[in-house]
C-alpha cells in the first residue's frame, strides 16, 4: 500500500522535478522529509513553488541531501511571490481511498480519570503513527464525548471525532464491512482482511474488572446495525501473549503488516516492550524446566542458552531473562551443566510429574570437578 510519501513523489516526478528545498530551516532534522512536508501540503499549510534562486538546502526524491534546488516548500502566504507547481487541492486529488482507523469509546466511562488519561495518550500516539505513513487524518474516534475531546492533547481539527455510535460514522461513510481488532476472535489477522475500508480498535486500558471481554460486544453493536464485522486477533507465535494491548501499538503493528510488508511476527517483534516479552517469557520458560531433587529438596532448572533462543522473538534483555527467572523460582544453567546433572541422576515419576533423583556425593562430587 502507498503511503503519502510514495503518492508525493510520484506527484513530483509527473511535473520532473526531482528535488526540493525549503525556505526555511523546516524539515532538516525530520526522518522522513517527503512524508512531513507532504502532510503539511495536504492540510493546507503550504505548497511546492518554482523558486528563481537555488535553495541552500534541498533533498532528492530519496530524501538525500542535495545541492539546492529551484523548486521549493514554503507556506500559502508566498503564493503571489512565487509561482505554485503542486497546490494541496491537486496533492489532496491524488489520495488513494485509505482506510479508516477507528478507535471506538463506547466503554469510555467504565475507566477511571487516570486509565482515561492513557487512553487519551494513545490516541494521541496513534495519530502520530498514521502521519508516519499516510496523513493522519485517517484515525476516527468515535463516541468522543466533551469529556474526551478537553483531555485530548492532540490535534483534535486533523482527526475525526465523531460524537456518536461507531455503527452512524460508518454509515456515514458508506462503510458496511470492518474489522474488529478482538484478542478473543478465532481467527487470526491475514493480508487477505487488508481490502476492508475500516478497521476497529477498542478505545479499552486495563481490560479487566468490569471491562473484561467488552470488545466483542462493540462487534456485536456493529451486527445488530447490519455492519458485517470480521473478527480477527493479532498473535505471536500462535498465542496472543506477548502481543502489546496498547492502542497505538496494536495500531503499529498493523500498519507495518499493511504498509511495510511485514509478517504478524517480525511486526509485533517491532512494536513490543520487554513488559509484553515478559508476559509470554513467564508462559514459555516453564515449559523447559527439569526437576531436580537433592536431599528431598525440588529444583526446576532451565538452560542459559534458552535467553538466546526467546530473544529471537522476543524484545528480552539479559535483566528482564533474570527478573523472570527469580519470579517463576527457576534456576538457569549451562547447558554442558544440565547434561552433567543428568548423567548423575535417575529419572523417577513422583505424584504423576517427572523428577532427576541426585544424590548428595554425587552432586558434591560434580561441583568439586567444575
Amino acid at each position: 500500500m502507498k503511503t503519502l510519501a510514495d503518492v508525493f513523489r510520484e506527484a513530483l516526478k509527473e511535473k520532473g522535478i526531482t528535488s526540493i528545498g525549503t525556505l526555511s530551516k523546516r524539515f532538516r532534522k525530520s526522518k522522513n522529509k517527503l512524508q512531513d512536508i507532504a502532510i503539511e501540503i495536504v492540510h493546507g499549510k503550504g505548497a511546492i513553488f518554482r523558486v528563481p534562486e537555488k535553495t541552500a538546502v534541498a533533498w532528492d526524491l530519496g530524501g538525500n541531501k542535495v545541492d539546492g534546488s529551484y523548486y521549493a516548500y514554503a507556506p500559502l502566504c508566498m503564493m503571489d511571490k512565487f509561482e505554485p507547481v503542486l497546490t494541496p487541492e491537486e496533492l489532496r486529488s491524488k489520495l488513494p481511498n485509505w482506510p479508516y482507523f477507528i478507535i471506538d469509546l463506547y466503554h469510555w466511562d467504565k475507566h477511571t480519570q487516570k486509565e482515561k488519561g492513557k487512553i487519551c495518550l494513545q490516541v494521541t500516539q496513534s495519530y502520530g503513527l498514521l502521519r508516519d505513513y499516510f496523513t493522519g487524518s485517517e484515525l476516527a474516534v468515535t463516541w468522543a464525548n466533551d469529556e474526551f475531546k478537553k483531555m485530548y492533547n492532540g490535534p483534535l481539527d486533523r482527526i475525526t471525532a465523531h460524537e456518536g455510535p461507531t455503527a452512524e460514522f460508518l454509515k456515514e461513510e458508506g462503510i458496511d464491512e470492518v474489522v474488529l481488532l478482538d484478542p478473543w476472535a478465532d481467527e487470526v489477522l491475514s493480508k487477505k482482511d487488508f481490502n476492508v475500508r475500516a478497521f476497529i480498535i477498542g478505545g479499552i486500558v486495563d481490560t479487566g474488572g468490569t471491562k473484561k471481554k467488552t470488545t466483542p460486544k462493540i462487534g456485536e453493536e456493529l451486527e445488530k446495525s447490519g455492519i458485517k464485522v470480521r473478527r480477527r486477533k493479532i498473535v505471536l507465535k500462535g498465542d496472543v501473549v506477548g502481543v502489546p494491548d496498547r492502542i497505538n501499538r496494536i495500531l503499529g503493528i498493523i500498519l507495518k503488516m499493511m504498509v511495510e510488508g511485514k509478517s504478524m511476527d517480525e511486526a509485533v517483534y517491532e512494536m513490543q516492550e520487554p513488559l509484553h516479552a515478559r508476559w509470554r517469557l513467564r508462559k514459555e520458560l516453564p515449559k523447559h524446566a527439569v526437576r531436580y531433587k537433592v536431599n528431598g529438596k525440588t529444583y526446576r532448572v532451565v538452560e542459559k542458552e534458552l535467553f538466546d533462543e526467546y530473544s529471537r522473538w522476543l524484545k528480552i534483555r539479559w535483566e528482564d531473562f533474570v527478573k523472570v527467572l527469580r519470579e517463576l523460582d527457576l534456576i538457569a544453567l549451562e547447558r554442558k551443566r544440565i547434561h552433567h546433572l543428568n548423567k548423575i541422576s535417575n529419572a523417577r515419576i513422583i505424584n504423576g510429574k517427572l523428577y532427576r533423583i541426585i544424590l548428595l556425593k554425587r552432586a558434591a562430587m560434580l561441583c568439586y570437578n567444575c
